[in-house]
């Protein structure tokens, strides 16, 4: 199984920090988040993993090492984008991949059973599936719905709202890789979209595992106090890198 860390982004919503420090690289506790999602999929039977850099690659450089795997058990290859290509689009510069793979974004938090979500997309031989995660959402208005000529529909007070989101966790089939153009930013709600409207099976795998997103500095202090409540919770088997 491959993994793929997408890392190119500037993180501009936690400043002051990313401003000398990539977001994926902000420590967690005691470890940057990138060193828990590494160990994370060693630990769900991840063989190799490559990020796509952009924003400060050398600094990522210089904390994996000389990736050919020595310092964490399995090759850890790079690529290095010229220009900001999205979520879906450095995709088209990775050689060798699996016929299945698993791509990701580098700044979660969560316990998603890798492993598990895996063979739900290769079981159902789908050609991509959104690992999703159920939130709500508070309106602290009365929210009103009405015909175009204002003749009432509905009125609740203050209802909540839920939705499924996506957790940033995707697994593509190789045969994906033909919906991305050769060129320019692409992002993974297109390719998802562009597969669905060519017939293909993409698939949306809901899960009620802990999850955080850490885009914002709110998210970033929560993810911090729940991993320091119970880092096992996240890390079930110690991988020490060397």
């Amino acid at each position: 199984m491959t993994a793929i860390i997408l890392a190119g982004g500037k993180g501009t919503r936690l400043k002051p920090f990313t401003i000398s420090i990539p977001k994926p690289l902000l420590p967690v506790g005691d470890l940057p988040i990138l060193e828990i999602l590494i160990r994370q999929l060693i630990n769900a039977g991840v063989k190799r993993i490559v990020l796509t850099l952009g924003h400060m690659a050398p600094l990522f450089k210089a904390y994996i090492g000389n990736g050919n795997g020595t310092r964490w058990e399995v090759p850890i290859d790079w690529l290095t984008e010229n220009e900001p290509l999205g979520t879906a689009g450095p995709l088209r510069l990775i050689e060798n991949l699996d016929s299945d793979f698993l791509v990701m974004n580098g700044d979660l938090l969560s316990t998603l059973d890798y492993e598990n979500f895996f063979a739900h997309h290769v079981r159902n031989h789908a050609s991509g599936t959104i690992a999703v995660n159920r939130r709500k959402v508070n309106i602290n208005y009365g929210v009103v719905e009405s015909t175009p000529d204002g003749t009432l529909l509905d009125y609740q007070e203050k209802p909540t709202l839920s939705y499924c989101v996506s957790m940033g966790i995707n697994a593509l089939s190789r045969d994906s890789l033909q919906f991305i153009p050769p060129t320019g930013r692409f992002d993974m709600p297109d390719l998802m979209l562009a597969m669905h409207r060519a017939g293909r099976k993409v698939l949306c795998y809901e899960t009620d595992c802990y999850w955080q997103d850490i885009g914002r500095m709110d998210d970033y202090e929560q993810a911090t106090v729940d991993f320091e409540q119970d880092p096992s919770r996240f890390l079930m088997q110690k991988i020490v890198a060397r």
